[in-house]
């Protein structure tokens, strides 16, 4: 199919829903590229994005409150398709002269939905039969605007669907977009396909082949220093520079002794040994953990461990010298989140990455993975050839197991969590689980608690297991895992952890609680 990469694009303008980047994320797998945007994007940046279609996304906001988001009234003279989702649809009638009101009953959670006309967004379904779709509203359309017709309908929203076919504009009052939509993904496909006549051009092959060349051509020979922690973002983004700048690309591994068991040497086997990237290990363990000693604040633990990453990867990329560019596994979601029309997000963590050197360093960035989500990065690994066990890992964070032991950092308590946690990962593994949750790991607790071992009174650590679902960590509950799982990985860390005797489940959700601890 010769269609350009990047020539099928949708614009989403962003209301503040919660959903949007499932809204996003939806559009994607359809193989469609899109683009999340502030809703008071420019109108002029609008029109040089060239959407073949626009989605208004949801929103918490009620059209009529003081301060609601209202975006360019312009944006329906651009001439293509338009379809607004919940606030979205509102904003769409509000601006077009219909009348949107309280709803006599807040409808939330699952609804039925009466189709009235099934041509183009309801192609495929059945008229008048009933569909099961997800609300989440207190306000409804009173009045549609002039032009506009009925296209669904429920029993708290008698304009659950509207279309102006003339002008190719859709307003829907549920998310087609959330999994308790069961038909959504069709809906969004009559959109993308049918009334904005998108191709399926957005595939990582496509994407792959695409970034090599550019990056060819954008690097030449200047040399690429690339920061990599074995995990999926930084090992994708070594392995596509790799691909297209073979030995100019120099990567390096701050081993902090806050890894897990094994780990630097693992990382150093895949991409050293099987690649032949240039990849240098610094052992920093000693130091970081020198420089720890007494922390128990789980704040000042993330900057002194982000501190002295800066300064030790710094002094390395010095002795190698003359690199132009640092790599970085930027993802879409950072990227989202830096434009966000709330603005900057409250601090809840610091983060721990590269994001600083550039500043220091006086190197221009270099950000391959910026357009795609955390799972289209994981097929571009696949397309790459990376193991499917790197490629399908899970996440683990910057300041590694520093935030995973509560209290003071010492090599003893660090030692009995990377035997736990390769416990718990194990049987996790074993049970089929690991792909299907979206992290599991062991956490020590600054607590010792009393046990009973062969007649002796013993009074060791506590051992919290967490396992967590989730799509992108911004909200996550917790796996319902087996008894049996349960019982084995409690049985395998007290029999065989020297220092443990009692494990305990976490079954927090995010919110109230974060996904790890500190």
């Amino acid at each position: 199919m010769d269609v350009d990469l990047f020539s099928e694009k949708i614009l989403i303008l962003d209301f503040g829903s919660q959903y949007t980047q499932l809204i996003a994320r939806r559009v994607r797998e359809a193989k469609v590229y899109c683009e999340i945007h502030p809703f008071n994007m420019a109108l002029d940046a609008v029109k040089s994005f060239s959407p073949k279609g626009v989605i208004l996304s949801g929103g918490p906001a009620s059209i009529y409150d003081e301060n609601a988001p209202m975006a360019h009234e312009g944006l329906f003279e651009l001439g293509v398709p338009m379809l607004g989702i919940c606030y979205g649809m509102q904003f769409m009638t509000h601006l077009r002269g219909g009348q949107v009101a309280r709803s006599i009953d807040r409808e939330y959670g699952n609804a039925t939905m009466t189709i009235e006309d099934d041509k183009d967004l309801f192609h495929g379904f059945e008229k008048a039969d009933e569909w099961t779709v997800w609300m989440s509203h207190g306000d409804r359309i009173e009045r549609m605007p002039d032009g506009f017709e009925v296209l669904a309908s429920s029993k708290n929203s008698p304009v659950a669907a509207m279309v102006d076919a003339s002008r190719r504009f859709f307003g829907v009052q549920f998310h087609p977009e959330v999994a308790h939509t069961p038909e959504g993904p069709k809906i969004l496909a009559n959109f993308l396909f049918r009334i904005c006549g998108c191709e399926p051009s957005w595939t990582m092959a496509s994407f792959v082949s695409r970034t090599v060349e550019t990056l060819r051509e954008k690097l030449g020979d200047e040399r690429v220093i690339c920061g990599l922690s074995g995990g999926v973002d930084s090992s994708v983004t070594a392995v596509l520079l790799h691909e297209a700048i073979g030995d100019n690309l120099s990567c390096i591994l701050v081993d902090n002794g806050l890894l897990r068991k094994d780990e630097a040497r693992k990382v150093v086997a895949v991409f050293q040994e099987y690649y032949g990237i240039d990849l240098h290990l610094v052992d920093a363990s000693k130091h970081f953990l020198d420089c720890l000693r007494g922390v128990t604040d789980p704040e000042e633990k993330r900057k002194i461990i982000g501190r002295e990453f800066i300064n030790i990867f710094e002094e390395k990329a010095a002795e190698l010298g003359s690199a132009q560019y640092l790599a970085q596994g930027t993802l879409y979601p950072d990227v989202i989140e830096s434009v966000s029309f709330k603005g900057p997000s409250a601090t809840i963590k610091s983060h721990h990455n590269v994001g600083g050197l550039p500043e220091v360093m006086n190197l221009k960035l270099v950000e391959p993975l910026r357009e795609l989500f955390k799972d289209e990065g994981r097929e571009v690994g696949i397309e790459l050839g990376l193991p499917r066990e790197l490629v399908m890992r899970q996440p683990f964070p910057g300041p590694g197991l520093a935030i995973r032991i509560l209290g003071e950092i010492t090599a003893e308590r660090l030692e009995i969590l990377r035997l736990a946690d390769v416990i718990v990962l194990d049987e996790i593994k074993m049970a089929g689980l690991y792909e299907k949750v979206w992290q599991s790991f062991a956490v020590l607790l600054p607590v010792r608690t009393v046990g009973v071992m062969g007649d002796e009174r013993t009074y060791e650590h506590v051992i919290a297991v967490r396992v967590v679902d989730s799509l992108d960590a911004m909200t996550a509950d917790w796996s319902k895992i087996p008894y049996e799982v349960m019982g084995r990985i409690s049985n395998r860390i007290i029999n065989s952890v020297k220092g443990v005797n009692r494990v305990v489940y976490d079954i927090s959700s995010k919110p109230p609680g974060t996904i790890e601890w500190e």
